[in-house]
Parts: C-alpha cells; structure tokens; sequence
C-alpha cells in the first residue's frame, strides 16, 4: 500500500469515528428543548467562525473565483440537506437506527458514480458493501423485527442521498483540489446561511439555556463538523468517494458504543454481529488491492491446468 492510500484510509476512518459522535452532542440539546432547526443553527454558525479564525490565524487566503461560487452553494445545499434530515431522522426515531439507517449513503455513493462517470465498482468494493450494510442492518434489529418508522426511514433515506451527492461533488467537481479547510469552510458558510434564513422565516430562533449546552455546540461544531468535514476531503482526494464512504460504516459502531456507554442501552447479540459483518467490510476495503491481486495470481496458475 502506498503512503497516500494509507493516509486516505486513516482520513476515512477519523471521518468515520468523529460524524459518529453527532448523537453524543445533539441528545441531550434535544433534551433540553432545542429543535433540529436550532442545534443545527448554532452548530454551523460556530463552525464557521471556528475554522475562519483557524484560517486568519494561519493567513491563509478566503479568496474564491466566482464561477466557484454556485458549486460551493449547491455543496452547502448537499451538506445541508443531509445534517437537516438526519436531525429530523432523531425526533422520529431513535439516534442508533437513523445513523445507521444513514449508512446507506455508500450504496448512493456507488450508484452516483456508476450512472453520472461511468465508474465501475469491483467485485470486492461490493462485497464490502454487502456486508457493510448488513451489519448496518443488524445493528437495526430489535429480537427479529426491524426498528423501522415508515416516515423515519424516508426522512434519513434523504439524509444518506444528500451526503451521497455531497462526496461526489467533492470527489469529481473541480473544487477537488481546492485547500480542505476553505472548501469546508464555504460549506459550512452556506449551510449556516441556510439555516439561519430558515429560521428567520419560521421565526424559530431558539436561545441556548445554558453554559453547558454553549459547550455541547463547540464541541458538535468541532469534532463531527470541523474535524469529521476536514477528514472526509482529504479521505477522498487520497482514496476517492466510494472508498471513503465505505469506511464510514465505523460510523454507526461508534453510535452503538456511545449508546450503551454513555446512555445506557443494551447491547445484543445483533449488534455484536453487525459490528462483526462492518469490521470485515472495513478490512476488505482496506486490502482490496491485495485481495484482487491474490485472486487475480490463483485464477492464473488454475487455468493453464484446466486448459
């Protein structure tokens, strides 16, 4: 494995582990009476003054050409529409099932690149997708049914499509090489900007209650935005989209870890599988050029015997 790929690995993998925090931070703002709308309001408004300081404070340049600017609105739009609906995804249902209902973004991811670049997957990044989702699936499991909401499902389904399209726009548009942290940056910019509109609008502004929901916002603002965002582009410019949005499968594990240590919930025998099925999804990925080339050598040395 080259030096870029494995940093792309390592890149997917944080990615993966810090968006999966979103529910540690975001539960108990609920909790205390913030709507989506809101904890999504503050989360990009920080965001955004978070990373503009870090770029002064690095002198680095904000400057953009203007026929960038649309591609950066409809990125903001991806984005937004994936962190919104996702939110909304928790108030219908619980956080385990939407994140990891949201995990189905790899198979959006794949089928986007396939139809719109003609980007043909291999046998092994599919069985890796296989399994993925169907450790996803087991982490869904409640005894043998499914903890599946009709309009939760279709709430999060939107979530995975948005964050689908947004890694694509990020692995094939020409923003590609543009330095992480000012594309996050404008991200961020345009999805703030969005939800501040928004609640203008519905005149929903909400105050934070307290100091330490102010420190549950930094903390949402950094670890699943800033650094998980940051993460995500350069994962992709190492290893590309469909890839990185497989080793986001660590994502509902970290879900599941931080819902039996830190809200209590119990943890099955269907979990326990379904981490099984993803960590063997997130090593296929990792040695997949391995594993082809093993197949690929045993297939030649077969066939002249066969001949």
């Amino acid at each position: 494995m080259n030096h870029s790929k494995l940093k792309g690995f390592l890149y997917g993998l944080a990615t993966s582990v810090t968006f999966g925090l979103i529910p540690l931070f975001t539960l108990p703002l609920m909790g205390k009476g913030l709507t989506s709308d809101s904890i999504l309001f503050y989360r990009f408004i920080a965001a955004t003054l978070a990373l503009g300081l870090m770029m002064v404070m690095k002198k680095e340049s904000f400057r953009v050409h203007w026929k960038d600017i649309p591609l950066l609105i409809v990125m903001g739009l991806f984005y937004t529409a994936s962190s919104m609906f996702l939110l909304y995804g928790y108030e219908v249902m619980g956080a385990g099932v939407a994140t990891t209902l949201h995990f189905t973004y790899p198979i959006f991811t794949t089928l986007l690149m396939l139809m719109l670049f003609r980007e043909q997957a291999s046998w092994v990044t599919w069985l890796a997708i296989l399994l993925a989702v169907g450790g996803v699936a087991r982490l869904s499991m409640q005894g043998t049914e499914l903890r599946l909401d009709p309009w939760g499902v279709f709430i999060v389904l939107l979530s995975a499509v948005g964050y689908a399209s947004y890694i694509v726009s990020v692995n094939k548009s020409r923003l590609k090489n543009m330095h992480s942290r000012k594309l996050a940056f404008y991200v961020f910019l345009f999805t703030a900007l969005t939800f501040t509109v928004k609640n203008s609008v519905q005149g929903s502004f909400q105050p934070l209650p307290d100091l330490s929901s102010v420190g549950l916002i930094l903390l949402l603002a950094i670890a699943p935005t800033i650094i998980s965002n940051i993460t995500l582009l350069l994962a992709v410019r190492h290893i590309g989209g469909t890839l990185t949005s497989i080793l986001g499968a660590l994502e509902p594990v970290t879900a599941v870890v931080i819902g039996v240590c830190v809200f209590g919930e119990a943890f099955t025998a269907a979990e326990g599988i379904g981490i099984v099925l993803i960590l063997a999804a997130v090593v296929l990925v990792i040695l997949t050029s391995r594993i082809k080339e093993g197949v690929e050598t045993v297939l030649k040395r077969i066939r002249p015997r066969h001949a």
